[in-house]
């Protein structure tokens, strides 16, 4: 619907993405933080989020409770154990392990995340038998452990526990409902598409405050009614979404069906992996969708949540930590063999043992990568642009030994120490090929929303040398999305087996 008016619109928004300097802008100032596009040449760049009148005057209690209910239901969580154990009677070293346990049992079936509807029927069967398994998890380990543990009393408490968890949850998210009703807690929403599912969606949330989101208008270069016929204004086109969100303060996106085509959606949409705000898909055939633990709906009408971005969530500072802790030690332990490979690279080349090539990072940076050199290049623009050296004639035993072995990508330990890299990310590859791939292939570009890498998902899958740069840039774009801290062990094991069975370059 409305494909072909929408065909230039979704060409210049392709001709900049494949440009890494427009999608540095557009995703992070030179500050770190979230910028729109320019729509004006020579404009310079807004630094930080720009907020509404009504958001910057907002009280400090309203701005702690838009953040969220998670803190605010682990605090009757926790109240509950407190009442149940003094009701009870028992206090001592097992009822406090039950309450941790209980508390992370609770989490990890979703108990604390953020949701549009809160019912207590809803989740009540789910809190009693959390509570209850944790008590029984905690008295079996202490029995194994050969201690002593009143098994009877702990159950006692996990059903009182139980009971008032249940209770004042219930209390807790009729407040909630309460404040989002009359408007002390709300969140701007804008709703990407201003077809037929669109308009419904804008009406149920005008209908029904108590889901908090408060539409501000529509995104759609081709919207299906006229201006006055639409329920909340049309503030723009799609390609638009990150500027409007800056300038409009928007803090949740619902994506529903539009003039957009499906493939220049997810190029518009990424465009704003750095920017506070939470993303919402109306799925397909969304009549024979099922509504699920961790799907939200609005009135009947099934809503999916979009993963936050790998960079916004608080074990990625762990990802860092985990960087800078492996290759310091990593440095240190295979000195050794550093100082071996330097040696042999000095005895088979000569002078000018690291090789140092520029490659594109982060948001399109440039850096200097380190490696030792298998092949003295003829020139710079050999270094440039020569794609692959692996049966070059120059390259001696000893640089083939390295290639195979992986021992020439060592010295960049020293690149992840620094924060030029990480351990595992999408490869770095040299501006020369990053701007001739982003001309053939619009997702190329980004891969540059998380740090290159030492390893990555492609490599481990034998995508390196001279394979499909699509399937790598897939490949890449997967990892990023389904990022975890256990993928990225995943992916460092399996680098060990490859290198230990010599299957590099």
């Amino acid at each position: 619907m409305g494909g072909e008016r929408s065909v230039d619109a979704s060409t210049r928004r392709s001709d900049a993405a494949h440009d890494p300097t427009l999608l540095r802008r557009s995703w992070r100032s030179p500050a770190g933080h979230a910028t729109p596009r320019q729509s004006t040449p020579g404009a310079r760049p807004t630094r930080g989020r720009p907020t509404t009148a009504r958001a910057a005057t907002a009280p400090a209690w309203r701005k702690a409770l838009a953040k969220g209910v998670a803190p605010y239901l682990l605090a009757l969580d926790v109240l509950a154990w407190a009442v149940g154990t003094v009701l009870v009677g028992q206090f001592d070293g097992q009822h406090v392990t039950f309450l941790f346990v209980m508390l992370a049992a609770l989490a990890m079936c979703g108990a604390y995340r953020s949701r549009l509807s809160l019912s207590v029927l809803e989740d009540g069967v789910r809190l009693i038998v959390r509570t209850f398994l944790s008590a029984a998890l905690v008295s079996s380990v202490v029995l194994l452990a050969g201690g002593d543990s009143d098994g009877a009393a702990l159950q006692r408490t996990a059903a009182v526990v139980a009971m008032l968890v249940c209770a004042l949850r219930a209390v807790g998210y009729a407040t909630v409902r309460r404040a989002r009703a009359r408007g002390l807690v709300t969140h701007r929403t804008l709703v990407l598409g201003a077809g037929l599912v669109g308009v419904q969606i804008v009406q149920l949330l005008q209908e029904h405050p108590e889901y908090g989101l408060r539409p501000v208008g529509f995104l759609d270069s081709t919207p299906l009614l006229a201006p006055d016929k639409l329920p909340a204004p049309v503030l723009g086109g799609a390609d638009r979404l990150a500027e409007i969100i800056c300038e409009e303060g928007i803090e949740d996106i619902i994506v529903a069906f539009g003039g957009l085509p499906g493939h220049a959606l997810v190029e518009v949409l990424r465009t704003c992996d750095r920017l506070e705000c939470e993303i919402f898909f109306v799925p397909r055939l969304y009549e024979l969708h099922a509504v699920a633990v961790g799907t939200d709906a609005i009135w009947g009408m099934p809503l999916i949540r979009h993963r936050r971005a790998a960079f916004r969530s608080a074990s990625w500072r762990v990802k860092r930590v985990f960087d800078v802790l492996v290759s310091g030690l990593a440095l240190v332990v295979l000195s050794p063999l550093l100082v071996l490979t330097a040696i042999g690279v000095r005895l088979e080349g000569g002078a000018g043992i690291i090789f140092r090539q520029t490659r594109v990072g982060l948001d399109g940076r440039p850096f200097q990568v380190l490696k030792f050199r298998s092949l003295r290049p003829a020139d710079e623009t050999e270094s440039a642009t020569r794609w692959n050296v692996a049966h070059d004639d120059r390259l001696g035993p000893f640089g083939a030994f390295m290639r195979q072995t992986s021992l020439d990508e060592l010295p960049q330990l020293w690149n992840i120490c620094r924060g030029d890299m990480s351990l595992v990310g999408p490869r770095p590859e040299r501006p020369h090929f990053v701007a001739s791939f982003a001309s053939t292939l619009p997702r190329y570009v980004a891969r540059h929303r998380v740090p290159a890498g030492l390893t990555g998902w492609a490599q481990v899958h034998g995508l390196r040398g001279d394979t499909s740069i699509a399937e790598r840039a897939r490949f890449d774009n997967y990892y990023i999305e389904n990022w975890s801290l256990g993928l990225d062990l995943r992916i460092i094991f399996m680098t060990i087996i490859s290198v230990l069975r010599r299957a590099g370059a």
